[in-house]
């Protein structure tokens, strides 16, 4: 295959399509405790007495408090992690990060699956949270190797859109997860059922070696992996002090957008249930909801504007994008698992009033975020406006610098004799 092979849109499309599979069996993971929560939280009072009629044969009994901590343990173990397995994926390169994480998965989703056949026993809790915390560092890091993978192949292309239908495959994942995940449990139960989420994680070690061989052939076809690689070695982490702004101000918006949204999605299924009084597949199906939008909308959206996660690659440079998007993923989880554990404390007294505080607790994140967004834009209007052009304008824009440099260049040469 020639340079010119690997530079045509079907091989990065190519690339793109088993870059979204890395994260679509871990995607369906973490939200599957959501759609399971009634049974892992109900008859916990009698948890050691399974004979009991008024016990579920096959519930868990967890307490609201480590329901939520599932969540919670999953975010901090990204928030730690993320910010080392960004400045890694950078200094070793796309492959081995895509490899080491998407395993991490596995191995989590396993733990956590096994935990489950410990009901009853002091075994099962601190079993599924090690499942989650392993799961947790897996996961948090793929996506970094994913978002740097898109961001090579798309940039000044089809990157916003690269990024939408990747955000698009992973809440695929979800909606399906939330669609399924109900009915398997009734059918075969909560043990197995989650053992088939572990092998969904599988695909996504499979895709990690496939797109891996694309990546690195790529580079080389390209002529780029050796420069790549000594690019990589000069990656420090003092690099950080040179981020501008508007990548501190960008990931704020992102740590209060999510504070938003992925605390009510691990509880709105409960929520729904409790009060509009659904049984908990329909519960599971709205709470799906917000999945269902994102799964729909993202890969038009994406190609209209650049925003959020594929705005980072903008404003930083193409070494640093690892580090930036770990540690835009570590603020991100230290928000979310705080979130969920002030969640879990005011649902922990059980009355339906305690919902309407975490509603009022959710939509300060929103305003925050909008807040933050504000000062976003206007940073971003000083600067001449990077993160609000369209493609066509970032592309003449490109073309204009070009030019410049062949001039600057051309000056060079003709005084090079008189320098002589």
């Amino acid at each position: 295959m020639c340079c010119q092979d690997v530079e045509r849109p079907s091989y990065r499309f190519t690339v793109l399509f088993f870059n979204c599979l890395l994260t679509f069996g871990s995607y369906y993971c973490f939200d599957m405790p959501s759609v399971m929560q009634d049974k892992m939280e109900k008859d916990y009072h009698c948890n050691n007495n399974t004979q009991n009629s008024s016990c579920c044969s096959d519930c868990l009994g967890m307490s609201p408090n480590d329901y939520n901590l599932l969540y919670a343990v999953y975010s901090w173990t990204n928030a730690f992690v993320v910010i080392g397995a960004g400045f890694l994926i950078d200094k070793y390169g796309n492959q081995v990060g895509a490899l080491f994480f998407s395993s991490l998965c596995v191995i989590g989703s396993c733990i956590f699956a096994l935990g489950t056949h410990y009901r009853g026993t002091d075994y099962m809790i601190p079993l599924m949270l090690f499942g989650r915390l392993v799961f947790g560092a897996g996961n948090g890091s793929l996506t970094i190797v994913q978002n740097r993978i898109t961001s090579f192949w798309f940039a000044g292309k089809e990157l916003a859109l690269a990024f939408g239908v990747t955000l698009a495959f992973s809440r695929l994942g979800s909606v399906l997860n939330f669609f399924f995940t109900g009915h398997l449990t009734d059918a075969i139960g909560i043990k197995y059922t989650l053992w088939i989420g572990a092998g969904l994680c599988g695909l996504g070690f499979i895709s990690a070696i496939i797109v891996g061989l694309l990546d690195v052939h790529g580079f080389k076809k390209l002529g780029m992996f050796d420069a790549i690689n000594t690019q990589s070695k000069l990656v420090r982490v003092s690099d950080v002090k040179y981020f501008s702004l508007s990548y501190w101000l960008l990931i704020l918006s992102i740590m209060f957008f999510y504070n938003g949204v992925f605390p009510f999605v691990a509880d709105a299924s409960k929520f729904i249930s409790v009060k509009y009084h659904y049984d908990d597949n329909v519960s599971a199906y709205m709470a799906g909801a917000v999945y269902d939008v994102s799964l729909v909308l993202s890969p038009f959206l994406g190609g209209l504007i650049a925003c959020m996660w594929p705005s980072i690659p903008l404003v930083v440079s193409q070494a640093t994008i690892g580090t930036a998007m770990g540690i835009a993923t570590s603020l991100q989880m230290i928000g979310i698992g705080f979130s969920n554990l002030i969640v879990g404390e005011i649902l922990s007294d059980k009355s339906l009033i305690s919902w309407k505080y975490v509603m009022i607790y959710l939509l300060g994140n929103v305003t925050a975020c909008i807040i933050t967004s504000v000062f976003l834009n206007i940073d971003d209007y000083r600067k001449d406006g990077i993160l609000n052009i369209s493609r066509k304008e970032a592309k003449e824009r490109d073309d204009s610098t070009a030019i410049g440099n062949r001039d600057t260049e051309a000056l060079v040469e003709s005084l090079q004799p008189i320098n002589d």
